[in-house]
């Protein structure tokens, strides 16, 4: 296996999970007694430009269909990010109604939405059409298309441009990295501006984040990686924000190189510098990942069956993607955890892949008063446990098992 980025043949492992269904798979009843696809989820390093990738044994085309189940609407924080987001790109870019904002993976709309509020032109670029119709609903005009260098020169020869071209959680999603930067800079007016959120893959070593890998995951990048792979596509760098989504992501700003209308900011030679001194330019920095995972996996398992042994009932929050690799990897079942509440209805009255663990309405949870809250989403750990606070009634604790096991 090569690198998805320089081609440099990949020895280095960073972590195993071993095999695991995709992610998102949720099962209906009839498929509960049928077989399940597994896929290796093996994790390697690029000993030279460090990008962190997963071998592409499950299909973008496959996972991303019309029964993708992710809405990102559903989550109250999300949205207020997204709102917060558009606020600041309005106000900093002093974009309006002359302007073009092009949103790469814009789901259900719930982003773009804020845009049109102010009169902005918009348009959605979604790859799940179940997902793209309801942003569609919202009077967002969206295209159910793949985003790379094929679609931009559709859309530029249209005489569609980008003012603003933005893209959250998208980046780490895409098989041909080089495509899809190379699309960016195609489609990008000559003073236009790209933004991009992705979870850091510092932070997912540092605090063993190890769930966030799963198979709609292809890369996990560095900011130092990021750099490398839009300058190789004529992109460069004037910006960086460090953000507390997602356990801890980057916000990147980039423009075409021969843009001189924006300088470059401090917080670029900052951050580099940073993930330097962490040591993320050697290959020692990318070690040991699979026994911090391993310890992990030991404590949640055994307080789960500790509990079971003494009668306890457990339940758990948020059946997210993040929330099934950890399962599957800690080879947890129903008899483990009895269910699970999601707020997505697409979701609900279907079971988890693997574990089969039925997903419920938050109605469930106030029936039968579980003794313990797993939280799954542990990045949403603010935002759940206030809108659970009603089990401290009966005395139920909440479990967040990463980084470390916890209780709240």
């Amino acid at each position: 296996m090569q690198c998805r980025f320089c081609k440099t043949e990949l020895e280095h492992v960073f972590i195993d999970l071993f095999n695991s269904p995709a992610s998102n798979s949720f099962l209906t009843k009839e498929q509960l007694n049928e077989p399940e696809v597994f896929y290796p989820l093996k994790v390697y390093t690029c000993s030279n430009c460090f990008l962190v990738q997963v071998d592409e044994y499950k299909k973008s085309d496959t996972i991303f269909n019309n029964d993708y189940v992710y809405y990102s609407s559903y989550s109250t924080s999300w949205l207020a990010h997204a709102k917060q987001y558009v606020e600041l790109m309005t106000e900093r870019f002093n974009l309006n109604k002359n302007s073009q904002v092009i949103e790469i993976a814009s789901n259900d709309g719930y982003l773009l939405q804020y845009f049109k509020q102010k009169n902005i032109p918009v348009l959605g670029i979604e790859p799940t059409a179940n997902t793209a119709q309801v942003a569609e609903e919202k009077g967002i005009e969206s295209i159910v298309d793949f985003f790379g260098v094929r679609l931009a020169e559709m859309l530029i020869a249209k005489g569609i441009q980008a003012d603003l071209l933005l893209g959250n959680n998208v980046l780490a999603h895409v098989p041909d990295i080089n495509d899809f930067v190379g699309g960016m800079k195609i489609i990008l007016k000559p003073t236009g501006i790209i933004t991009m959120e992705f979870p850091h893959l510092m932070q997912l070593v540092e605090n063993n984040q190890f769930d966030t890998i799963y198979h709609e995951h292809f890369s996990y990048l560095s900011f130092h990686t990021v750099k490398k792979i839009f300058e190789a596509q004529g992109l460069e760098m004037f910006d960086v924000d460090e953000l507390s989504t997602h356990g801890g992501s980057l916000r990147i700003y980039a423009k075409h190189k021969k843009d001189s209308t924006k300088n470059i900011s401090e917080n670029v030679d900052a951050l580099l510098k940073k993930e330097e001194d962490k040591g993320m330019l050697n290959l020692a920095y990318y070690n040991n990942f699979q026994q911090k995972a391993l310890n992990i996996k030991l404590s949640f398992t055994s307080f789960l069956i500790e509990q079971k042994k003494a009668g306890k009932s457990i339940a758990a929050y948020g059946a997210a993607a993040k929330g099934n690799t950890l399962l599957n990897y800690c080879g947890i079942k129903n008899d483990l955890i009895d269910f699970v509440v999601d707020a997505n209805p697409h979701k609900q009255n279907k079971w988890l892949p693997a574990s089969h663990i039925p997903v419920v309405h938050e109605d469930y949870l106030k029936q039968t008063r579980p003794d313990y809250v797993i939280i799954l989403p542990w990045n949403l750990k603010a935002e759940i446990t206030k809108q659970l606070s009603y089990i401290k009634d009966w005395n139920a604790q909440f479990v967040i098992p990463i980084p470390d096991l916890s209780f709240a």
